[in-house]
C-alpha cells in the first residue's frame, strides 16, 4: 500500500546542470541547476526554471541567452560550489579553476572543463511562481571528442554526469547500463496489438 507524502519535490533523478551566461559588462557567470529537461524536438528546445533573485535570470533576459553545461562526476567539487555562491560577489570561474569559452553561436559563455555544452537563444520566459522558466533553442553543441562514439554521438557512459535526487539532497552517478531505448518493451507488442505513442 502506497503512503500519501502530500506535494514534494521528489521526482528523481534530476540534473546537475551549470548555467552559464554574461552579465551586461559582458563578465561571465556560472550556477547550477536541477530544475530542467529537453522540453521540445523540433525545434530543439531545452529547459530550466531559476528564481528572479539569482544573477543568471537577470544574465539570460537581458542577453537573451545562456548556455547549459553538462559537468563529470570528477567536478563534483566545483558543481557544488557553483551552487553554493553568488556570481554577484565571487568571480565562480576564477575560484574554481575553470574556463570560460565564448559561444560561437550565442551571446554566453560554456565550461571549457566541462565534457558537453549546449548554446541555447532564449524563445520564453514563462513566470510559474517561485521560479521562471527559460525556454532556450538550442542552436549549437560542443562536446569532447573523446565522449563521442563513432557516429558523432555523445555517451553517457563516457561523461559520466552527475545526476541529483530532491528528496535527499544527495548526487549521483549513473548506474549500470541495462539495454537500449526501444528494446525491451518490444515483448509486449509481440503479444498485443497496439499502436505506438
Amino acid at each position: 500500500m502506497k503512503k500519501s507524502l502530500g506535494t514534494k519535490l521528489f521526482a528523481m533523478p534530476s540534473p546537475v546542470w551549470v548555467v552559464g551566461s554574461y552579465d551586461a559588462n559582458d563578465q561571465p557567470n556560472i550556477m547550477t541547476v536541477a530544475w530542467g529537461g529537453i522540453c521540445c524536438s523540433a525545434p530543439p528546445c531545452i529547459a530550466i526554471s531559476l528564481r528572479k533573485s539569482r544573477l543568471t535570470y537577470a544574465n539570460i533576459l537581458q542577453q537573451k541567452a545562456f548556455t547549459i553545461n553538462i559537468p563529470s562526476v570528477q567536478h563534483i567539487a566545483e558543481t557544488d560550489y557553483i551552487g553554493l555562491v553568488s556570481g554577484k560577489n565571487t568571480d565562480k570561474f576564477e575560484v574554481t579553476g575553470l574556463t570560460p569559452m565564448r559561444s560561437d553561436n550565442v551571446n554566453a559563455p560554456y565550461v571549457n572543463e566541462f565534457p558537453l555544452a549546449f548554446e541555447c537563444k532564449l524563445l520564453h520566459a514563462i513566470e510559474m511562481g517561485a521560479h521562471t522558466q527559460f525556454i532556450g533553442q538550442i542552436l549549437g553543441v560542443k562536446a569532447d571528442e573523446e565522449i563521442l562514439d563513432s557516429n558523432g554521438t555523445p555517451l553517457a557512459s563516457m561523461i559520466n554526469p552527475l545526476i541529483s535526487s530532491a528528496s535527499d539532497r544527495s548526487y549521483y552517478a549513473f548506474g549500470e547500463y541495462l539495454d537500449q531505448a526501444y528494446s525491451p518493451g518490444l515483448a509486449f507488442l509481440e503479444n498485443h496489438e497496439g499502436e505506438l505513442n
